[in-house]
């Protein structure tokens, strides 16, 4: 497929919240706001999305998604938590986002966690994950190309291009069955008292 490096570049596949830019000084709401707008700018569809809002990190709040905020102010843990917040709800519903972390604010308020240690493992499969990511999409990219060369009449571009976004949505998809199926197997453990939070 035509500019699949381009597209790949325009993704700005390597934005994150690295441990070394989470200020050490807990923030107040616009802080947090400006921090992620300015980390994940390069990465948003167009000009009117926004990353973060107050009524987002609300909601985060009201609905249990982050531990409580002290002093209108939010602490590294909750930026980590923000982070991840940010992340997951690109596949997964926000009750199912609050069954994923819920363990994890429950560790982190029983000061039973190394958070750094385990946001930086994350941060290494992010890694290999876009790595993964550049080299699956030129494979798929040939795929489609071959696939319309054997199996259409019509090899126009556009049509090169519907058979690239319907193979990429439909692998977005298995994944995110997967993760909800992982999500699943938290509740059937909470509900059967086998999990370790």
């Amino acid at each position: 497929m035509e500019k699949i490096n381009q597209i790949i570049e325009e993704l700005d596949l390597e934005a994150n919240l690295p441990l070394d830019e989470i200020p050490k000084i807990d923030l107040y709401m616009d802080q947090v706001i400006q921090l992620f707008e300015n980390k994940f700018a390069e990465s948003k569809r167009n000009d009117e999305e926004k990353i973060l809002t107050k009524t987002m990190i609300n909601n985060y709040a009201k609905g249990k998604l982050i531990f409580p905020i002290k002093n209108k102010k939010y602490s590294k843990e909750h930026l980590i938590l923000i982070s991840l917040i940010y992340q997951l709800k690109g596949a997964l519903s926000i009750n199912d986002i609050k069954t994923t972390l819920d363990g994890l604010n429950k560790r982190i308020m029983k000061e039973d966690i190394d958070l750094d240690s385990f946001y930086n493992s994350y941060l290494n499969l992010t890694a290999q994950n876009v790595s993964d990511f550049k080299e699956e999409m030129t494979r798929r990219g040939l795929e489609v190309k071959e696939e319309i060369a054997e199996g259409q009449e019509d090899t126009s571009p556009y049509l090169e291009r519907v058979l690239m976004i319907s193979s990429l949505v439909h692998m977005s998809n298995l994944y995110r069955k997967a993760a909800e199926k992982l999500v699943d197997g938290i509740v059937i453990d909470k509900e059967g008292k086998r999990q370790r939070s």
